[in-house]
């Protein structure tokens, strides 16, 4: 991360100076505007996260001690395995990533960040080289990037608003390309850990890192589902997603008022102390979020002085007039880049593209832009937040396989868009 953060503002840097040198009047005076304004967002940001953080962080301990979390990862234990062999099977790590997943699969992107950083304290927790993302973190991060998503609710809301016929007309592709660029994020992780060897672990006789495997926290194995529970679970997932398709739009606002209800009303019937414990889980909000704000000022700051500068638009311009003939048009580099770097940047720049005549909701490229945000991630920022959530500062492979993922993501979105959009 040392090199991508100072590559990122050297770039921002020299373009801006050049531009100024060539007659672009207040060029360097606006690139440290911008730096300085992105740092003093970050604090604002990651306080806004606080709130969110709590609601989610104490849902997750409610479904922690009514056994939930446990059950789905019974549930999901067989496909876990193999993904995260590193990690043992009824530890925590394995609940709190299958919530992370489940927020991510109906694009409930606030909820998810909570669940992804407990995912990421419990792994680090297994680590033993401290500073050092595990294979396994690496691996967890490059899913959240690809995360696959059967609604989009953000998008399907802005298409709403900008007067779409069909707001929910992104959720297939969308699908479609997220569960391609989830497949290329797991085998571009595998295949790019060994490249990334991590040093000799230091040996503390006070650090019991090491015996995490046999720890209680680690919990008894898992024993196997009913033969039936994994073909239920699927025949469930394949029928929600036409209900998704043809009333997404409507559904969306009923998912975290479920959400709340189910886990409390299941934690209640478990004669869990729901309030207590709801309590108890929320607290770590607030440490949560002021941890992470060191980490947000570098990222955002790097990304506002790229924005700025026009570095983004050097790189992307010329790159657009040799994927345009393959149906990559300008807009879509565009939308792909942004959306790697920043959330809000690109969710801003899309709502411009619904708004524009000239594309609006409901044309190809209208659809198409709208399934590249809703099947990608903000790549730098995820980096920051959960890794900065834990201390993690060499991050080996996982950048590399998120942006892979990413390119996957953009590829899959269109050939997506071509095969399901007539």
């Amino acid at each position: 991360m040392n090199l991508v953060f100072f590559l990122l503002i050297a770039a921002a840097t020299l373009v801006a100076a050049l531009a100024e040198l060539n007659g672009g009047h207040d060029a360097m005076e606006n690139l440290s505007n911008a730096a300085l304004k992105a740092a003093e967002g970050a604090v604002p940001l990651a306080l806004g996260l606080i709130g969110v953080m709590a609601l989610f962080l104490g849902l997750m301990k409610v479904a922690e001690e009514a056994g939930l979390v446990r059950a789905t990862a019974r549930l999901l234990a067989p496909l876990m395995r193999r993904l995260f062999p590193q990690v043992p099977a009824a530890h925590p790590a394995m609940g709190a990533m299958i919530m992370n997943v489940a927020a991510n699969l109906l694009g409930l992107g606030n909820a998810a960040t909570p669940f992804g950083i407990r995912a990421m304290e419990h792994l680090e927790r297994l680590n033993r080289h401290k500073g050092f993302a595990s294979d396994a973190q690496a691996l967890f991060l490059a899913l959240n990037t690809a995360s696959v998503t059967i609604l989009p609710t953000s998008v399907i809301a802005l298409r709403a608003a900008t007067g779409s016929t069909n707001p929910s007309a992104v959720i297939a592709p969308t699908l479609a390309a997220t569960l391609i660029s989830a497949v290329v994020a797991v085998l571009a992780a595998r295949l790019l850990a060994p490249l990334f060897p991590l040093p000799a672990p230091a040996i503390d006789a006070n650090d019991d890192t090491a015996a995490n495997d046999n720890d209680e926290e680690s919990g008894e194995p898992l024993p196997p589902p009913p033969p039936w529970a994994p073909w239920l679970a699927l025949a469930f997932l394949v029928a929600i997603i036409p209900v998704m398709a043809f009333q997404g739009a409507a559904l969306g606002h009923w998912i975290v008022p479920a959400l709340l209800v189910g886990l409390l009303g299941y934690g209640l019937i478990r004669q869990v102390r729901i309030y207590e414990c709801f309590v108890d889980g929320a607290r770590e909000g607030f440490s949560i979020a002021v941890r992470i704000i060191p980490y947000l000022v570098a990222i955002l700051v790097a990304i506002a002085m790229l924005r700025q500068s026009g570095a983004l638009d050097l790189i992307l311009g010329p790159l657009a007039r040799f994927t345009a003939p393959w149906g990559i048009p300008a807009e879509a580099l565009t939308m792909a880049g942004m959306r790697s770097l920043s959330g809000s940047g690109s969710f801003g720049l899309l709502a411009s593209y619904m708004n524009d005549p000239a594309i609006g909701p409901d044309s190809p490229s209208g659809i198409l832009l709208g399934t590249i945000y809703g099947s990608s991630e903000t790549t730098f920022y995820v980096i920051a937040v959960y890794f900065g959530a834990v201390g993690i500062r060499r991050m080996r492979h996982a950048l590399a396989a998120g942006l892979i993922a990413d390119v996957a993501g953009l590829l899959a979105a269109v050939a997506a868009c071509a095969l399901l959009i007539s």
